[in-house]
């Protein structure tokens, strides 16, 4: 998700170790095959590399998504005109029937106009209607169906329900020179798309973007290359909707090479200074330093655009980054390293629900300070003797992780609380035992979304020990557990 801006823990926050830069080539890198992962399906919210999940209705957000239905495959095909500001789009949205249906409802943005709707191929009558979009076709549990929609309009923004001191509206943002961007989490993918708008419902994806000439278009998953001013991205794992990004603009693309050949793409504004791409072409240290401790990247390829933000966010293969956030070197990498950690840890598996965000938080923000403080002696030590403070007025102001409030979105207690949890297990395990945890977390639940009933019980099968009482107490407790 978006980082939440050193604030409580400024003074843990600001130093960081720099490694050097990665190997920059000018031309293609091999593609790299998907890992090959065992999902398990001991909880609910297991999917599977097809697109199929179990949608939950979401606790904290509930006007979005719809648990009734299993998008599978969505096949965008959009073109971008930035002097009308007109977004065109054609969705193909194969989705599977979880309960019976009268009608097929998604989220989706009132400020488009609907044009030609389909199922299975026969035309069927459809509106927007209190952001959904509602579609007048019945099915029945288990049918499999394919939903086509055109529509043309400007992007409209929905507000972030947040605090936050870099709070931004959600959604597909349109700049005064005609230029996109988007950061949608918890919702906003349906400002520029149907979709299921809830965490549970990952699917894959297949992205094409038409742009001006000398536009660039840029999106989430695998890089497919470009005929004429169309750009295509295909997401071959699945991917939760606020995982999407899209960003459309003027770019220069650097490619350097990752561990084990992974292609890594960088894309920044057409005019930026250089140490905005120095700080991103240390992406390949970043990921080695993760891979050393949990395992092989999970996913074919990885890439970083600059957009015009206060924020960053994990983008699913596509990390978006606020162009400011890299200015500083200290800053911009530990900003990249919690986003790269997500890619594990909220990507590869996420919540089923917003109630679970500290799912995504706590493990990238542990693994953001054991960045920091790798190789100075006591680092950690003073870490939680600072971050135990901050702990107990987080609590005392928010509430505990585990039941965030739906007006506090992505608010600093479900990062720090629940990375204090993960630093108890870690001292209980031992570094060896602990990180053999985080790489079987993210191998056997590939692919899906969990919730804490299912970290729960993993992490009692994988250690043969009983944390349940332990992980309870830190994210329930109105104070800090001792």
């Amino acid at each position: 998700m978006r980082r939440a801006p050193a604030r409580a823990v400024a003074a843990v926050v600001v130093s960081a170790v720099l490694f050097a830069g990665g190997c920059s080539t000018s031309q293609p890198v091999a593609a790299r095959p998907l890992p090959v992962s065992v999902a398990s399906a001991d909880a609910a919210g297991q999917g599977n590399r097809d697109g199929t999940s179990t949608p939950v209705a979401d606790p904290i957000y509930p006007a979005y998504g719809n648990p009734a239905l299993d998008v599978l495959h969505y096949g965008l095909v959009l073109d971008w005109a930035p002097q009308p500001r007109r977004l065109t789009g054609t969705a193909t949205i194969r989705l599977r029937v979880v309960t019976a249906v009268s009608t097929v409802r998604l989220d989706f943005s009132p400020a488009y106009t609907i044009g030609n709707i389909s199922v299975d191929g026969t035309a069927a009558t459809g509106r927007v209607s209190d952001g959904d979009l509602v579609v007048d076709r019945a099915l029945p549990a288990g049918a499999v169906a394919t939903l086509v929609v055109t529509y043309n309009g400007t992007p409209a923004t929905v507000p972030m329900p947040s605090h936050r001191g870099d709070v931004e509206p959600l959604g597909l943002t349109v700049t005064a020179d005609g230029e996109l961007w988007t950061m949608q989490e918890p919702y906003g993918a349906s400002t520029w798309y149907p979709a299921n708008d809830q965490p549970s419902d990952k699917a894959l994806y297949d992205i094409a973007v038409t742009v001006p000439d000398g536009w660039a278009a840029i999106a989430g998953g695998t890089p497919q290359g470009q005929d004429g001013d169309t750009f295509r991205y295909t997401s071959a794992a699945p991917m939760a909707s606020y995982l999407t990004t899209l960003a459309v603009g003027k770019y220069t693309k650097t490619e350097v090479q990752g561990p084990g050949n992974l292609p890594v793409t960088l894309w920044t504004r057409t005019g930026d200074d250089a140490a905005r791409l120095a700080a991103l072409r240390r992406t390949p240290d970043y990921l080695r330093w993760l891979e050393d401790r949990f395992g092989p990247f999970p996913f074919p390829s990885i890439g970083v655009v600059l957009v015009p933000s206060q924020s960053a966010m994990e983008t699913q293969q596509m990390i978006t980054v606020g162009a400011d956030v890299v200015k500083d070197a200290a800053v911009a990498s530990s900003v990249l390293v919690h986003e790269f950690a997500h890619q594990w840890f909220g990507d590869e598996v996420g919540p089923a629900t917003w109630q679970d965000v500290w799912l995504n938080e706590g493990w990238a923000s542990y693994t953001e300070e054991l960045y920091r403080q790798d190789g100075v002696s006591g680092g950690m030590d003073r870490w939680e003797r600072q971050a135990r403070a901050a702990d107990a007025d987080l609590r005392h102001r928010l509430g505990p992780p585990g039941h965030p409030r739906a007006d506090s979105f992505a608010e600093n207690n479900v990062y720090l609380c629940p990375a204090l949890m993960l630093h108890q297990i870690h001292k209980a395990l031992g570094d060896q035992r602990f990180f053999a945890l985080a790489r079987a977390w993210a191998t056997q639940n590939a692919g899906t979304a969990r919730d804490r009933a299912a970290f729960t019980a993993f992490v009692n099968r994988q250690t043969g020990r009983d944390f349940t009482d332990l992980i309870n107490a830190w994210l329930d407790s109105p104070t800090t557990p001792s």
